[in-house]
C-alpha cells in the first residue's frame, strides 16, 4: 500500500512538472514580446531604460482605435452568424429525421478539410458580382457559416436527453421554441466554445481584409499590424508593442470564458445517433 501511494505521488509530481514546463513553453514567447516592447531598441537585455512610449507611438501610428472598432464589429457579426447557423443546422442534424441526413453530415465534415484559401477566387468573384467588395459584408459573409460549429453543436445536442424536448412539446412548445428556449440555453458550454474559437479566429484573420478590402477605413487589427511592420521593420520595440496591444483583448476574452470553454470541449464527445 505504501509503495502504491509513493508511486501515485511520484506520477502526480511528474504530471505537475510537465504542466509547469508546458506553461513555460507557451508563456515564454509572450513574455519575450512584452519585455521587448518596453525597451527603446527592442533588444532583450537592455533594460536600462523602461518606457511605455512604444505603446503610445504604435497606438497612434497604427490607428488602433479604428482597427479595434472594425475587428470587433466583424468578429462579433461573424460569431453571431455562426452561432445562429450552427444552432439551426446542428439541431436539424441531431434531432430531425429527413432523407439524406447522413449525406449532409458527411458534407459538413468534408468542408472541414477544405482550406479557405482554396475558395478565395470564387468567393471574390461572387462578392464582386454582388458589389460587396470593400464593404463590411465582404469581411462577414464568407465565414458566416462553418462546418466546425455545425458539428460541434450537433454533437452537444446529442448529449442532451430527448425527454426534455418531449416534455416541452407536451407543454405546447414548437420546434423553434424548443431549440431557442430549451436546447440552446442547455448548450451554453458549446456555444461559448464556438464563440471563443470564432471570435479569436476572426480577430487574428489577416487574409480576408487583405484580399477583399482596400479602403483604409476598413482596416482591421491584423492589417494595422502588417502595415506597421512594413513601415517600421527595423523598430522591433514598436512592432512588439503593437503585437501586445492586439493580443490583450483575445487573452482577456479567453480568461473570461475559459471555464465554459473547457466544459464544452470535455462534454462534446464523438457520439453517434
Amino acid at each position: 500500500m505504501q509503495t502504491f501511494a509513493s508511486r501515485a505521488r511520484f506520477f502526480q509530481l511528474l504530471n505537475t512538472c510537465l504542466l509547469v514546463l508546458g506553461a513555460v513553453v507557451v508563456l515564454l514567447p509572450l513574455a519575450v514580446v512584452f519585455l521587448a516592447s518596453l525597451t527603446p531598441t527592442g533588444v532583450l537585455g537592455n533594460f536600462d531604460e523602461i518606457t511605455l512610449e512604444n505603446y503610445r507611438t504604435a497606438w497612434a501610428r497604427g490607428d488602433f482605435w479604428l482597427a479595434f472598432a472594425n475587428s470587433t464589429l466583424v468578429a462579433l457579426a461573424v460569431t453571431a452568424a455562426q452561432v445562429v447557423t450552427s444552432a439551426l443546422a446542428g439541431y436539424a442534424l441531431a434531432r430531425l429525421q429527413f432523407p439524406g441526413r447522413r449525406t449532409w453530415l458527411l458534407l459538413v465534415l468534408a468542408s472541414l478539410v477544405i482550406p479557405f484559401q482554396l475558395l478565395v477566387i470564387p468567393i471574390f468573384l461572387v462578392l464582386k458580382w454582388g458589389h460587396l467588395l470593400n464593404t463590411y459584408a465582404a469581411l462577414i459573409l464568407p465565414t458566416a457559416a462553418n462546418g466546425f460549429g455545425i458539428f460541434l453543436l450537433r454533437q452537444y445536442f446529442l448529449t442532451l436527453p430527448v425527454e426534455l424536448e418531449e416534455a416541452a412539446a407536451l407543454d405546447g412548445a414548437t420546434r423553434w421554441q424548443i431549440l431557442w428556449e430549451v436546447m440552446l440555453p442547455l448548450a451554453r458550454p458549446a456555444v461559448v466554445t464556438l464563440f471563443l474559437f470564432t471570435f479569436i479566429g476572426e480577430w487574428n484573420d489577416l487574409f480576408k481584409p487583405l484580399i477583399f478590402t482596400t479602403r483604409p477605413e476598413l482596416r482591421t487589427v491584423q492589417l494595422a499590424l502588417a502595415e506597421l511592420q512594413e513601415q517600421f521593420t527595423s523598430n522591433w520595440s514598436l512592432l512588439m508593442a503593437g503585437v501586445t496591444i492586439a493580443t490583450i483583448p483575445v487573452v482577456v476574452l479567453f480568461l473570461l470564458g475559459q471555464r465554459q470553454f473547457i466544459r464544452g470541449i470535455a462534454t462534446t464527445g464523438i457520439k453517434g445517433d
